[in-house]
């Protein structure tokens, strides 16, 4: 005999859904497929920057002593 136990997966809670966050790219809205982007395409462009050295992570300055 089955028994019917909590089923997997997001609730609906009646609350209404915030709207999707715009692409950090170009600024359309995000598409699920390709979250946080609206494209593969913008996904791309966004690896090429962080690939390419544009974008940084700051960090703290270094020492000359430390370099040796």
């Amino acid at each position: 005999m089955p028994v019917d136990g909590p089923k997997d997966g997001p609730k609906d809670t009646g609350a209404p859904k915030p709207p999707p966050k715009p692409c950090p790219v170009c600024g359309k809205p995000a598409d699920p497929a390709t979250l946080p982007f609206c494209s593969k395409r913008c996904r791309d462009v966004d690896l090429n920057r962080w690939l390419s050295g544009r974008y940084v992570i700051p960090g703290r300055p270094t020492d000359p002593e430390d370099a040796e």
